[in-house]
């Protein structure tokens, strides 16, 4: 397997600095500062890219595993919702929430359930970060 990149420069102090975060291969590229991170600026910033990750990494899991299990998706929506708290140890991600939509045709209910968090369980990105953050699920067929 390839190892990915990506790359980070800061200028300036904490507060009133900006950086550019890009992704090895330029498929992302974005301005960051604090404001966009601890406020509501404009930009991004690392946890919405963790966001982006993992909703990524857990569309693919959950896809293959429905395809395993015989239900090919029509297609696989998911939102991760990051959750930045202050903690004992200083500022934490502290819970990942993913909700998800499938649009998958033949599959009943507990089925499609069962998959999902089966699915939430194996994705990567998941098993990265479930020993620090808890990560739920609410999984919906379309």
């Amino acid at each position: 397997m390839p190892i990915r990149t990506a790359t980070a420069r800061w200028q300036g102090n904490l507060t009133e600095g900006s950086g550019t975060i890009k992704t090895g291969k330029g498929g992302i590229q974005g301005n960051y500062s604090f404001k966009s991170r601890f406020e509501e600026g404009e930009g991004t910033n690392p946890e919405e890219l963790i966001g982006a990750a993992h909703a990524g990494c857990y569309s693919m899991a959950f896809s293959k595993a429905l395809s395993d299990a015989g239900f090919t998706p029509t297609s696989v929506d998911t939102v991760a919702k990051v959750h930045m708290d202050k903690t004992d140890a200083g500022f934490s991600v502290t819970r990942i929430d993913l909700e998800t939509q499938g649009d998958v045709p033949g599959v009943d209910e507990g089925t499609f359930q069962k998959i999902a968090e089966d699915a939430k369980a194996n994705c990567p990105i998941s098993r990265l970060l479930s020993p620090g953050a808890e990560i739920t699920l609410s999984a919906k067929l379309a």
